[in-house]
């Protein structure tokens, strides 16, 4: 398919995920273009360009198209030199879990932004899926449950695995440094498309007003809608590859099937407001602050 600015788009899975080719991310500044690729974005929730090679100056270019910039993240230290640049290294922590974007905050990220660098020969890709085809798949009387629940969303959790190094455990030590709970309506509204998607993931932790049992319960069975095989991506990584993902319907996920090879990508994500639920009623602070440091553009 192509667009009235001239590059094509060409769907990578049926119901998540398309290739964008005909474009220069060094080169985008043509509003016309912008709004585009923000449609294609919108439409598609996860947009791959190949073959891009960009440095740390052309992605920060890039990824601020779409908005205010935040900081690296809340806890974690940033690139040296570059506070809007996470560095995703496969010596720290792997995210091999489920999850959308630091929604442990009130004000999540809208847009992450993945730069390829250092790529293993095998594994190390990336599983995209639509939180939005997830909620259309719930049964009735699930989606009208969903719609009512709030989910308590926090940074500092028991993880099921233990470090894996000494630096993965500085990495994890550094992670709950700054603690945050958050609650998020697990129906949300995007703010732009008005779509409803589910939005959970890995920091969601327990419901609002209910135990333990019946959370991990629940939370089994909306996540199991989520990752259902023909609501996801996969993006099989080469070195100077860019992905782009709306935080706001989607999980991702970065399976651990690489051993110890060196694998790096560079994120820098785009500023985002507070969570709406179906009922109008926007996400609040549990413990914590509400991660001005991080999010500039707070709402």
């Amino acid at each position: 398919m192509s667009t009235s600015t001239g590059f094509d788009i060409r769907r990578i899975g049926g119901r998540i995920g398309a290739e964008v080719l005909g474009v220069t991310l060094a080169d985008v500044d043509d509003p016309a273009l912008v709004t585009d690729l923000n449609s294609a974005l919108l439409e598609h929730k996860a947009l791959l360009f190949r073959d891009q090679h960009l440095d740390d100056a052309a992605q920060l270019r890039f990824a601020s198209l779409f908005g205010e910039l935040t900081t690296a993240h809340p806890t974690v230290p940033s690139v040296e030199g570059q506070p809007s640049i996470l560095p995703v290294d496969a010596e720290g922590t792997r995210a091999n879990r489920w999850h959308t974007d630091v929604t442990f905050v009130r004000t999540p990220p809208k847009v992450s932004t993945l730069r390829g660098i250092v790529v293993p020969p095998y594994g190390g890709n990336t599983l995209i899926a639509n939180t939005g085809a997830a909620y259309h798949d719930l049964p009735r009387p699930l989606r009208e449950l969903a719609d009512t629940l709030w989910a308590v969303h926090t940074n500092d959790y028991d993880y099921a695995a233990p470090p894996r190094n000494d630096k993965a455990a500085e990495h994890r030590k550094r992670f709950v440094s700054r603690k945050y709970r958050t609650a998020h309506p697990v129906v949300r509204v995007h703010p732009e498309s008005g779509e409803r998607g589910l939005f959970i993931g890995g920091f969601a932790q327990s419901f609002v007003g209910l135990g333990p049992s019946e959370s991990r319960d629940l939370l089994r069975i909306f996540q199991s809608y989520v990752i259902r095989p023909e609501n996801i991506v996969r993006i099989a990584w080469s070195p100077g590859d860019v992905v782009v993902f709306d935080n706001r319907i989607t999980q991702h996920y970065a399976p651990d099937d690489y051993g110890d090879l060196p694998r790096l990508l560079h994120r820098v994500t785009v500023a985002g407001d507070a969570p709406v639920g179906v009922d109008g009623e926007r996400a609040y602070v549990l413990e914590g602050d509400e991660a001005g440091h991080y999010t500039p553009a707070a709402a």
